[in-house]
């Protein structure tokens, strides 16, 4: 297959701006590569990855959508880097197969029926806005097959989605993650530092336990990093910054658990299943789509949502998992190899759906 990728318009690969969809844009692509597909992907200029084909476009960022209100207008920046990289994908789509949209917004959908080509869309989060849920719907309907999503607990989020739906989930290459047994006396937080993250409970957490609570990820809401600060003074925990994999996994692996506490409904949750490689349990709130990754008293703790003391006393129970067993799951269920299995056949159906 020819394949075009088209990523998130809200900022380069290897920003961190585009929180979990550059990860697994990441390893989609390698995989798809490794399984001899020929592919391109189109990108906001600034991209750093050096090994995968990037076409880079240059134009201003979308802003986030989960900073915006539901009923919030459709709207784009002058000079959009969103438009540009789809009028880049109109002048040369006659020379590939298939198009896959990773952006999380209306246009990509909107101008579905317009391209000569089949669009895959991999929607990345559960329902924010009532504009893009309804536009997400009628491609279902007039394209069957065609919306890729991670969990079905994303998917519950979505009004009157069309079948065949698919569930994707995700995967990661477990080579670039070691195995650690004999962990320290500290937790991990991983992602994107914005209020829909949930932060101030694993500080929480951290204050009341006492254990350090190591914090990666890209700060994208400056006043609210400083505000939760400000909260707990008192609290043992050390901010590291938006690390690459390899300097990321060398802290997690060395931590007793990985604490999630997501305030929204996730798609996925790519840093549970890179916790798991490393052997590192995962505490998380039951919602969205950790609760599909971690067996509960298996690789982790699910928590009823938005309790700090249930992540507390989560958190007293962590020397009851076998941290095999973590990395075991992660190897059956999330390898690159099991991740393209799922994506060729997406893609294999939408062409035989359209041809």
């Amino acid at each position: 297959m020819k394949l075009l990728f088209v990523s998130t318009p809200v900022g380069p690969l290897g920003s961190g701006l585009g929180g979990g969809v550059e990860l697994s844009l990441y390893n989609i692509a390698k995989e798809i590569i490794r399984r001899g597909h020929n592919l391109q992907i189109v990108a906001p200029a600034g991209s750093t990855w050096d090994d995968l084909p990037i076409m880079q476009i240059s134009g201003n960022l979308q802003i986030l959508a989960q900073n915006l209100e539901r009923t919030t207008p459709i709207t784009m920046p002058s000079n959009s880097v969103l438009a540009n990289m789809w009028d880049y994908v109109r002048q040369v789509e006659s020379e590939y197969d298939l198009v896959v949209n990773f952006a999380y917004d209306w246009l990509p959908f909107y101008l579905t029926p317009f391209f000569k080509i089949p669009i895959a869309h991999l929607v990345s989060m559960g329902s924010l806005s009532d504009a893009l849920d309804q536009i997400i719907v009628q491609i279902s309907k007039k394209f069957p097959g065609t919306i890729g999503l991670y969990t079905l607990q994303q998917a519950d989020t979505f009004p009157e989605l069309s079948s065949p739906l698919y569930y994707l989930s995700g995967g990661i290459d477990l080579s670039l993650y070691q195995f650690c047994s004999e962990p320290k006396e500290q937790l991990a937080w991983l992602g994107r530092i914005s209020p829909e993250k949930g932060l101030e409970d694993a500080l929480a957490v951290a204050n009341s336990t006492n254990i350090s609570l190591k914090i990666m990820g890209k700060i994208q809401d400056e006043s609210y990093w400083q505000k939760i600060q400000q909260d707990y003074p008192n609290a043992p925990f050390e901010y590291l910054g938006f690390l690459s994999t390899k300097e990321m996994q060398q802290v997690v692996r060395q931590c007793r658990g990985l604490i999630m506490t997501p305030r929204w409904v996730e798609a996925f949750g790519n840093v549970a299943i890179e916790a798991l490689a490393c052997g590192v349990p995962v505490i998380s709130y039951s919602r969205g789509g950790p609760a599909s990754i971690i067996q509960d008293g298996e690789t982790g703790f699910l928590v009823e949502p938005d309790s700090v003391a249930g992540l507390i006393e989560a958190t007293k129970r962590l020397n009851q998992i076998n941290r095999q067993t973590c990395r075991d799951s992660a190897q059956k269920m999330f390898s690159l190899e099991a991740l393209g299995e799922r994506f060729e056949k997406w893609f294999a159906d939408i062409l035989s759906f359209q041809s």
